[in-house]
């Protein structure tokens, strides 16, 4: 970890001396207001959180320290991993060391399948991956050197302690919790030298004879790796971080909130919709017959699962990767073919109904659907797969939070009352 540590030493002096700089010289600075309207709609549009390693501008989407999406789309998750932490992509060898490292750290202990084989076979599997992490705490560098009395300058040393080693190994957590959980048989080891996605996919036991799966699988947690701070998931893991508890009580407190219907589910109900769609059809439905089903969706007070976003105003780049993979690799699948045939379609439908100020799909309008067609196919399973790539953001942001010695998260908050004089006063 070497090459690693070294590197983020001499970054993340240099940042905590421009932040203090920034804060000394414009802290009175407004940078936001807050509408009535806002404070009770979720705090949506308001720029009141520090996140270094991404942005997602409406007009955009996401881009990962200043490099936008579309030119990141042919990296390796650990590629991507080193530029969340460091500022800029490995070279050769330092792309080498972290995947050594991290093979190196992926070993489960045995504990946690005794945990996984105790609880209901019919648990979550969100539920089996989240209290795998979090029985993991006992193996914390951080809470084990703060209470030594480690300094606060090597707190972030102490994180990224535990940063490496949960997430090298949660490919093999995951995927043998897919195999516990679905009966696919007894845990397989990933190849020697494979790399984090590619020995994902070997550990899942599906099979990819032909190496695609292998390349959705790298695209796929590139892809879902990080989304500025405001998400649930990573919102939910800063704040806990925030008080100083260790990344397996923080990382497991974002990633349940992954698992609600309105952030990490929604890929699934998605696919969900998909094949119905193809179902009630029969067959792949032509555009025509398409726009006449939007409406009707629409007119019965239902939505277009996977169009619309919090923020963007433009067609997820997300997506758009996703799309410009199917079309290489699976243009023939019919399920894939709604997919494609909805974009076609529906935007234009949805500008029509006034009230939507997005027409546009996110990321989970696609992906459920490319895992479903090299046999990834238990809807349950897929919220797992987005925590292995999220916590490639969550981890990377609590490392930078520490470096940076962020305070504890504590905004302000007002009863109703209170807010009911304020604005009619």
């Amino acid at each position: 970890m070497s090459l690693l540590t070294d590197k983020l030493g001499s970054v993340y002096a240099a940042a905590r001396d421009e932040i203090k700089t920034l804060v000394k010289e414009h802290g009175d600075k407004v940078v936001s207001q807050v509408t009535l309207a806002q404070a009770y709609g979720g705090m949506r549009g308001v720029k009141s959180l520090v996140c270094d390693t991404s942005e997602v501008p409406p007009d955009k989407g996401l881009i990962i320290r200043g490099i936008e999406l579309k030119e990141l789309t042919g990296k390796l998750p650990e590629e991507i991993y080193w530029l969340l932490l460091c500022g800029e992509l490995p070279n050769a060898a330092e792309l080498a060391e972290l995947q050594q490292e991290l093979r190196a750290r992926s070993a489960v202990p045995e504990y946690v399948w005794s945990v996984m084989s105790a609880m209901p076979a019919d648990s979550h599997p969100m539920a089996m991956f989240n209290t795998a992490i979090l029985i993991m705490q006992k193996e914390s560098v951080f809470a084990r050197r703060y209470n030594e009395g480690m300094t606060k300058d090597e707190y972030w040393k102490a994180t990224l302690d535990d940063a490496l080693n949960i997430v090298a190994k949660l490919p093999n957590i995951a995927a043998g919790i897919y195999r516990m959980r679905f009966n696919k048989g007894p845990r397989i080891e990933a190849a020697a030298g494979a790399d984090w996605g590619q020995g994902y996919v070997q550990m899942l036991g599906l099979g990819d004879p032909n190496g695609e799966f292998t390349k959705l699988m790298q695209l796929y947690l590139v892809l879902h790796s990080d989304h500025e701070s405001g998400n649930v998931s990573a919102f939910s893991a800063a704040t806990v971080n925030s008080a100083l508890s260790d990344l397996y009580y923080s990382l497991s407190a974002g990633l349940n909130g992954l698992a609600g219907p309105l952030h990490g589910l929604a890929n699934q109900e998605c696919l969900k919709w998909v094949l119905e769609t193809h179902e009630m059809f029969g067959h792949v439905p032509t555009n025509k017959e398409l726009e006449e089903f939007a409406w009707k969706t629409l007119e019965s007070g239902k939505v277009v699962p996977g169009y619309g976003h919090a923020v963007l105003r433009i067609t997820d780049p997300r997506f758009d990767a996703f799309l410009a993979f199917g079309k290489q690799y699976c243009a023939d699948d019919p399920i894939f073919q709604i997919v494609s045939n909805v974009f076609d379609t529906v935007p234009e439908v949805l500008k029509q109904v006034q009230k939507i100020k997005d027409p546009w799909p996110n990321v989970d309008a696609g992906s459920g659907a490319l895992l479903y067609h090299y046999g990834l196919t238990e809807f349950d399973y897929y919220t797992v797969l987005f925590s292995v790539s999220r916590a490639l953001g969550i981890t990377s942001q609590a490392v930078v939070n520490r470096a940076m010695a962020y305070p504890i998260t504590r905004p302000k908050s007002l009863p109703t009352g209170a807010f009911k004089k304020a604005v009619t006063a």
